[in-house]
């Protein structure tokens, strides 16, 4: 049974880690840790080029959410959160993207210290000009802590063709698109079993009243005009409340949103990155369904 200190691991296909390139990283350090109350830790050593800063609840990486760095050198561009997705094999997925029509921005390279890599990256884009990045995790297995008020909640592909978009990722990552959950829901079949295994063991005991297959579920592919780009969402409290916060620090809202399942806010940061803001508010029967479940 996994208990609070189990690792969160990503396999094959999951988006495992984000992180935001600005060029003033302590500006950005300001606005992010006021925003959702996260603890900083710089990982670079002092005189190294550049700066890349880990964001998590507690000041350790066990608590890891995300992180805040300078871009790299040639790859200074627009400021935007990055996602990142995890592969189990590096050299094999670039290789993939190539003959998927993607892109290689940068080629396969280690990430940290010689002997002890945090990980191995390349920066792709896909076949319809998205740009990412592909992750084999070292000793940064990825967000650590998620879908918590001030967490990391979900990143989504935003696409003007969705069947184009999955012709690349499904072979790429193993996804799949199940129509009945919601629009643009695509999954890792037995990532919800992964989950049970290790860091949430009552998973599918508290899915028991979604569909089949919800436990799954990794990231969106949601139809949208525009260049195809990826969109990410950070889980808070109270939508209200934390726009208005981002408001006061220099954010712009760019527009709200309510469903049935939830409030959001798209949100433009002051150095010129968007993200989501995004607070579950499910229906009243769903959260008394939840409370009995959990008494039986």
């Amino acid at each position: 049974m996994a208990d609070e200190h189990t690792a969160h691991t990503y396999p094959h296909g999951v988006p495992s880690w984000i992180d935001l390139e600005v060029q003033d990283v302590d500006a950005a350090l300001a606005f992010y840790g006021h925003l959702f109350g996260w603890r900083f830790e710089e990982k670079l050593p002092p005189g190294a080029p550049g700066r890349y800063v880990i964001a998590s609840r507690d000041g350790t990486d066990a608590t890891a959410i995300a992180a805040i760095a300078t871009p790299d050198a040639g790859f200074v561009g627009e400021v935007a959160w990055h996602t990142y997705l995890a592969v189990d094999d590096l050299s094999t997925a670039a290789v993939r993207v190539l003959e998927l029509g993607g892109i290689l921005s940068s080629p396969p390279e280690n990430v940290g210290p010689p002997g002890q890599p945090a990980g191995r990256m390349a920066r792709i884009v896909d076949a319809q000009g998205a740009p990412s990045r592909l992750w084999q995790a070292g000793t940064r297995l990825g967000a650590q802590v998620v879908n918590a008020p001030g967490t990391w909640n979900f990143s989504n592909l935003l696409t003007p063709d969705v069947d184009r978009a999955l012709q690349f990722y499904g072979p790429l990552l193993g996804w799949v698109r199940s129509d009945d959950l919601a629009v643009g829901m695509a999954r890792v079949p037995g990532y919800g079993d992964h989950l049970a295994r290790t860091i949430d063991p009552g998973i599918h005991e508290r899915q028991e009243h979604v569909p089949p297959g919800f436990a799954d579920v990794v990231a969106g592919v949601v139809p949208a005009d525009g260049p195809a780009r990826w969109s990410v969402a950070f889980a808070v409290a109270d939508r209200d409340a934390s726009t208005a916060q981002a408001e006061r620090s220099g954010a712009k809202v760019l527009e709200t949103e309510e469903t049935e399942w939830s409030k959001s806010a798209t949100i433009r940061d002051p150095f010129g990155s968007e993200l989501v803001l995004a607070q579950f508010d499910p229906p009243e029967e769903f959260l008394v369904a939840e409370a009995q479940a959990g008494k039986d």
